[in-house]
């Protein structure tokens, strides 16, 4: 297992977490989720991917993103939940072959990059050059997304200055970008919930897979876990007080 991790809650806890970030995110970035998660009787870990946490990437396939990854999984090690994040997405789903079959996994989506048309992926890498090229301060993040707290914007700094400016190959070795096909091979003991802020994301996703729901969420942006943290974890199967 890398070292370029976060973790949080006790080892010895009942439940697990695997959180998967975004492209110029960093492990630290889920603070929030993993805050909530703990309080749930979780021990959460997020991993830094290739290229992000100060890591370096040669390979930029989001396949050797996913085999990178293998080493959380040995030893039969299983999930109760697995959330990924934009980028992260594909990821997740191409980490689904190493889940151990007999343990129920709710997989939860946090706006996937499913699919990106040519045009797309080139404005897409044109971003992480700007964004990589200059860095934002938490307090421009904060000015642009008055409904983030201050420890998310420091986060989202944090992610961008730790990413190696070579990871923009992501862009040019993944293309076309499709990843939307995942989806026809859900294994039986995972279920999977997309949640998005893109209500053109439907037309990117299969219609009629069992053990898939897709929910779209209105007025927020890409941010998700920022900005309805509620929302993810009211998607995770929790025992609830009764009233």
């Amino acid at each position: 297992m890398s070292n370029s991790a976060s973790q949080w809650g006790s080892p010895t806890a009942s439940k697990r977490a695997l959180l998967i970030h975004g492209m110029t995110m960093c492990s630290n970035s889920w603070e929030g989720i993993a805050r909530l998660l703990v309080a749930e009787g979780f021990f959460v870990v997020a991993p830094n991917l290739l290229g992000h946490g100060y890591r370096r990437c040669t390979n930029y396939k989001v396949s050797e993103f996913a085999e990178d990854l293998r080493p959380y999984f040995a030893m039969n090690t299983s999930y109760d939940v697995i959330i990924g994040h934009s980028f992260g997405g594909p990821i997740t789903l191409s980490l689904l072959p190493f889940l151990p079959k007999p343990k129920e996994t709710t997989v939860i989506l946090l706006d996937p990059a499913l699919e990106l048309s040519e045009e797309r992926l080139n404005s897409q890498m044109n971003v992480f050059l700007q964004w990589t090229a200059n860095v934002r301060s938490a307090e421009e993040h904060m000015i642009e997304n008055p409904t983030w707290s201050r420890r998310d914007c420091v986060l989202r700094t944090l992610g961008v200055a730790m990413c190696d400016l070579n990871t923009v190959g992501v862009f040019q070795r993944n293309s076309p970008w499709s990843f939307s096909g995942m989806f026809k091979n859900i294994p039986p003991n995972v279920k999977i919930t997309v949640l998005a802020s893109d209500p053109n994301l439907l037309e990117r996703i299969p219609n009629g897979v069992e053990r898939l729901t897709v929910r779209v969420l209105t007025g927020i942006g890409h941010w998700i876990q920022y900005e309805c943290p509620d929302v993810i974890m009211d998607a995770i199967p929790l025992p609830r007080a009764k009233l």
